[in-house]
This record gives structure tokens, sequence and C-alpha cells, in this order.
């Protein structure tokens, strides 16, 4: 007669066993096996710390009194790099469980009072497993939607891209301006000590700074005279127009401030808002000098660029009027005492 198999097909769950009882190893072996569990059995604690961090696993049952360290310490270190692994503390003896305080702290997720029967601790086990398989489902959605968002956000930024390539086919002086503006922008936000996220930010931000120029008719764009009043008041519509396109999609929220308000003045007499001081967004303020800089130092049809002397005694004289003092000195010592990183930018 054939030996009767008594484990059943693994459904994919692995778990380990931490106990230096060889005893319980092994009964705990047969007991998670028939269950359909894959089981690893440790009895050092330290080596089950070394397991945990090299190998996957869903769920441990740990117990709590150890040598050379106890139950709690083994998951203090494991938090340390593993935050999801579903922990369930083992106990000789209720009296003996860490204070619910350390329970929580540790965020371990249960613990069980050691018997010969396993009925207790298999429906602590599959509860576990039923919480652990709801948390993979929603991790595989938030994937899910994390790849559609990201092929979303794609989509929109290639369509402006296309918008703004189409605004520099027309304007032979907004050509290259947008993509130095961007760097300058960064460049400040460094020397300030920003974050990557604020760097992206302000990076995509000069890229589009100008897109509202789209909306503005092409016979004021390219005029090499000087403009009437009028057509200046038309000029002055590029901010509000770009924010709106971007208005269309969630995704460049953190944008519009910057395209919206890099023409306002820190004296309040700047467009269109007429914000004054730090009612102007932070990211705004330091696109507009990046966008001065880049106007004055650029060859345009009416004049050759500055040269950096004179560009130096305008940002001078104009902090704390056009621009923001703090912005300003920051970019001032960036032309005095970095400026090949400015001259990296333009080539």
């Amino acid at each position: 007669m054939r030996k009767r198999n008594l484990e059943q097909a693994s459904n994919g769950y692995k778990i380990i066993v931490v106990d230096d009882e060889i005893g319980i190893i092994d009964s705990l072996s047969i007991f998670l096996k028939r269950s359909g569990y894959e089981f690893t059995g440790v009895t050092d604690p330290l080596e089950a710390i070394e397991r945990v961090k090299n190998e996957h696993f869903d769920l441990m049952l740990l117990d709590f009194i150890m040598t050379p360290i106890h139950g709690d310490q083994v998951v203090e270190e494991i938090r340390k790099f593993n935050k999801e692994l579903y922990i369930l503390l083992l106990t000789g003896h209720k009296d003996l469980a860490p204070p619910l305080e350390t329970i929580r702290r540790l965020d371990i997720q249960g613990y069980c009072e050691k018997s010969d029967k396993f009925d207790q601790l298999l429906l602590l086990i599959e509860s576990g497993i039923k919480a652990i398989s709801q948390m993979n489902l929603i991790k595989e959605i938030n994937n899910e939607l994390k790849d559609t968002y990201d092929k979303l956000e794609r989509s929109y930024m290639e369509s402006i891209q296309t918008l703004r390539y189409t605004v520099e086919a027309k304007d032979s002086y907004t050509r290259g301006h947008s993509d130095r503006v961007s760097e300058y922008s960064v460049l400040i936000g460094k020397y300030m000590g920003l974050q990557e996220e604020d760097l992206n930010t302000l990076r995509i931000g000069g890229l589009f700074h100008d897109i509202g120029k789209i909306g503005v008719p092409d016979s004021i764009l390219l005029k090499t005279d000087k403009l009437t009043d009028d057509e200046y008041s038309e000029i002055k519509n590029h901010p509000t127009i770009g924010a709106h396109i971007l208005s269309t999609a969630t995704i460049f929220k953190n944008l519009i401030p910057i395209v919206k308000h890099h023409h306002e003045k820190y004296d309040g007499t700047g467009y269109p808002g007429k914000l004054k001081g730090e009612e102007i967004p932070f990211f705004a303020r330091i696109a507009a000098v990046a966008d001065t800089f880049d106007a004055m130092t650029s060859k345009r049809s009416y004049r050759d660029p500055l040269p950096l002397d004179v560009v130096i005694s305008e940002f001078e004289r104009c902090k704390g009027t056009q621009f923001d003092p703090k912005i300003a000195d920051v970019f001032l010592d960036i032309l005095n005492n970095h400026y090949d990183e400015i001259k990296d930018i333009r080539r």
C-alpha cells in the first residue's frame, strides 16, 4: 500500500518560524506543511534576521523568550529594513508577553500562547494570510493605476512639449530660451538647498513658462519694432494663457504658479496679478530671476547681449523692487563666484 501524502499542495505563502526549541520547530513544520504553507524553521534569532533580510517571507511566527536575543529585539531589527512582514508572536505564557505598547510600536500583528493544540494559532495564521492577500491585491491595483497614470502623464507631457516646440518654431528668441531658464532655475534652487522634488518642479516649470505665447498673434510675437501699448497688453496675456492651458491636467498643478506668475515683480508692479513680496509663489520668484537673466544676456533684434558687469549691476539695483532680494543675492553669488556653471548652461 502506498504511503498517504499528508502534505497539501503549496498555496504559495511562505512562513518562517523562529524558536530556539527544536521540538516546536518540528511540530510546526508538520502542522504548517499539512496546511499547505511553505515552511522555514530557524532556531537562531540572529540567523532569522539575516534570512528575512535576504529572502521573501509572507509571515513570521516568532518566539518571545529566546537567546541570545528576545523576540521583540528580533522585530526591532527587522523593522529597520522590512515594514511589511506580518509577525505573530508566540509566548510560553501570556504573563511573559511584551507590553501592548511594544507590540504596537513594533507593528506586531498579534500573539498567541504556545499549546499542544494549534487550532487557535491556525486561525490567527489564516486571518494573517487573508490580510496579506488583501494587501497584495491593493499593491497590484496601485501598481496598475500608477502604470496607467504614468502613461497618461507621458501623453500629457508629449502634448505640451508639442505646443512648446510650436512656439519655439515661430519665435527665434524663445528657441533655447526656455531650456536655459529651466537650467538657471534649477541652478539657483540647488544653491538654495532645495530638495530634488522641488528642483524637478523648477526644471519642468522653466521649460513650459512661456507656453502661453502660443496664444499671442505672430504679428506681435515676431515684431522687431517697438510694441504699441495695445500690443504690449497682448504680450502680457501669455502667462494667463499658459496657466489656462496647463489647468486642463492635474499633473501640471505645481507648474501653474511658475507659468502664471514669472512676470510678477517683488514691489507689486508686475503682471498679471500685481502680486507683491511673498504673495508671489516662491518658484515663480526663482523663475523670474532666471528668465530676466536670460533675456538680458541673449541677442535681441533691437540690441546685443548685455555685458556681465551691466547684468550684475542691474540685479544689484533691482533686488527688492523687481526681484526677491534673497534669491537675487543667491544668483549674484553664482554670477560673481561660480560663473563657470552659467557658461556650461549657455554652451
